[in-house]
């Protein structure tokens, strides 16, 4: 399925490639003479504005399983892949206002440093490993081949070397400026996959609309494909390809109402809160300010997306399951074998670049794609060896190890997972939607990252011992959920193995005996305002913990059981509250935070209600 680019395209995307590594290596550059400190390989020397933080977000986040795994999602399931974009954007107010406000205070390299100083180096090295892993053997890998697979289907490069070049094109720069080269190409690079990503949008809607424009084609689509348009998908009612020539439910992927009320925040927390190659953006914003208002800005973005790659699946879909091959044909004026066709939901993507954009324009599309899957390789790359340097080299080979030393040893290991990406890569090619590969395998993490950050961030009774045992048992709940209920949807058994996670926790912190005195201790409390939102907050705990049970039956085919989920962060929120105020001792390393710390100006708060009606007027008119 070779798109036949014409030396115009090529030309385009050359460009593309020579100024990504041309403003790569410029801005990264050093004085004659003068060695890379580690603030400046891995935070960017903290310089980042507010628009370089946001830009650099979504760069770093939107990527090949975005413009091809969604866009496959979007083929096959419809818009109501777009949650993940959506509740995104609000778990992004969550975490300018409530996470990174904190952890800039306290000059935060990486997230498993501050599990370091919060808890200990057991638990600190845990996560570590953890996110090791899932940036090489998932990100990584994943990200790679769904780059490959584009370049293998557009341009017909074997998908084994469109793997290697692409992870080798993204090194180039990251491994030589480190986190400067990476954020300020993504500025550039957001730019990019925008504007060629709304090309690709449009070019595909004036096909649907049989050239009568983009509105047109909107009208069409909808009334093409109305069971593609709904945000809470009922159990029974969507069939989807199963990557194995068969078909399964579209419930297992995204299970009703689970989406607002169960794993989907863990998910979005983990990613958008915790996640070293996102939330290091952050960290190198050059104020407190510029990061919360960057956050505010990617959130904004994260409402566009879907038009970028939601909504040119199911053009595809239209296109392809509304027409007929003559019809088709005469559309394009090329014989239909030359058309092609889509024989795996991710394949929807290269096929419209393919069939539906010309010449010329259609190296701006591809160096969208391209901008999205380097920006993306290049931060996980960086993060991968800020990970590795500050959190495992320091900490157990070289306590004292210079700048240039800590500069080299994260180049060496960004070299090793390349190696490794590239072996491992290949493998996927057997799945049908690899945006949902992504998903179900960080979503044996995400749980415990989750309940081990939040804990730590606002709990003063979680202990060193409560975090490492969680984290211990992350992973092994997620695969005894899935043994024992293997048709169980992963965002219900996000929920599930949660809630034991933060039974775990509670139960050893409140087990240990502590002798440190209770900063916020308060022996009548009366009046305390925190008090106060610790009920309300217990008492909805149980408002939703009685609805799911007596609606469970009732509402089963919605993923009702969700309600579970939320019942419990809630009822947990309303204990850290209580107990922050009621208990007189606490651990020891437990965070004392300036309220004040939380103050957001009006600029902000106004654009955070912006971002929550959109979402709410989005999900009523989409909602089933």
């Amino acid at each position: 399925m070779e798109a036949g680019f014409s030396t115009l395209d090529y030309v385009v995307f050359a460009i593309y490639a020579v100024v990504i590594v041309a403003v790569g290596l410029w801005v990264s550059r050093s004085k004659k003479g003068v060695q890379k400190t580690a603030q400046e390989y891995f935070l960017a020397d903290k310089s980042l504005t507010w628009w370089a933080v946001g830009a650099s977000l979504i760069a770093a986040n939107i990527s090949a399983e975005h413009f091809i795994g969604t866009s496959g999602s979007g083929f096959a399931i419809g818009l109501g892949i777009a949650a993940y974009e959506w509740i995104a954007a609000i778990t992004l107010i969550v975490v300018a206002k409530y996470f990174l406000p904190v952890f800039l205070k306290n000059g935060i390299y990486t997230m498993p440093q501050f599990l370091q100083s919060r808890f200990d180096k057991r638990v600190s090295t845990a996560f570590a490993v953890f996110w090791l892993l899932v940036y090489v053997f998932v990100n990584l890998t994943s990200v790679s081949y769904l780059g490959a697979l584009a370049l293998e289907k557009i341009m017909g490069v074997p998908l084994q070397y469109g793997i290697i070049g692409l992870l080798i094109f993204s090194g180039i720069y990251s491994i030589y400026g480190g986190l400067e080269a990476v954020a300020w190409t993504d500025v550039v690079q957001v730019i990019v996959l925008i504007a060629g990503g709304l090309v690709t949008t449009f070019l595909a809607l004036d096909a649907v609309g049989d050239g009568a424009g983009v509105f047109a084609g909107m009208a069409n689509l909808y009334e093409g494909a109305r069971e593609h348009f709904v945000m809470i998908i009922p159990r029974g009612e969507i069939m989807i390809p199963d990557g194995t020539g068969g078909l399964k439910d579209a419930f297992q992927d995204l299970p009703g109402i689970a989406v607002i009320l169960g794993g989907m925040w863990l998910t979005n927390i983990g990613y958008w809160g915790f996640n070293q190659y996102i939330i290091q953006k952050g960290l190198a914003a050059k104020s407190i300010e510029d990061a919360k208002r960057g956050l505010i800005f990617a959130g904004y973005l994260k409402i566009l997306i879907p038009l970028l790659v939601v909504i040119p699946g199911i053009a595809a879909w239209v296109l392809i399951n509304k027409s007929t091959p003559e019809e088709l044909s005469v559309m394009l004026n090329v014989p239909f074998e030359q058309i092609g066709t889509i024989d795996k939901s991710d394949e929807a993507y290269p096929w419209l670049l393919k069939n539906f954009v010309p010449a010329g324009i259609r190296g701006l599309a591809f160096a969208a794609l391209a901008a999205a899957i380097v920006s993306s390789l290049a931060s996980m790359i960086n993060s991968t060896s800020t990970i590795f340097t500050m959190d495992i080299y320091k900490v157990y080979f070289k306590p004292d190890a210079s700048n240039n030393q800590l500069v080299r040893s994260g180049r060496l290991v960004a070299i090793v997972a390349l190696g490794i990406a590239m072996l491992v890569a290949p493998q996927l090619a057997s799945l049908d939607q690899v945006f949902q590969y992504i998903q179900e395998y960080t979503g044996y993490i995400y749980p415990g990252v989750v309940a081990v950050f939040c804990m730590g961030l606002f709990w003063r009774q979680i202990t060193g011992n409560a975090a490492l045992w969680t984290a211990i048992a992350t992973i092994p709940a997620g695969i005894v959920f899935k043994v024992i209920y293997p048709d169980m949807p992963f965002i219900l058994r996000m929920g599930y193995v949660f809630i034991i996670l933060l039974l775990i926790a509670s139960l050893i912190s409140f087990a240990e005996k502590k002798t440190y005195q209770n900063p916020g201790y308060k022996a009548d409390g009366r009046g305390s305002t925190t008090l106060n939102a610790g009920y309300f907050f217990m008492l909805l705990g149980i408002i939703m913990a009685i609805v799911g049970i007596v609606q469970f039956n009732t509402w089963a085919s919605i993923g009702i059981e969700s309600a579970f989920m939320m019942s419990a962060m809630l009822l947990m929120l309303g204990v850290i509250l209580y107990t922050n105020v009621k208990m007189k001792t606490a651990d020891p390393k437990s965070l004392t935070v300036d309220p004040k710390l939380y103050n957001t100006a009006t600029p902000f708060n106004l654009g955070a209600a912006g971002i929550i009606l959109i979402v709410v007027l989005l999900y009523y008119f989409f909602w089933m």
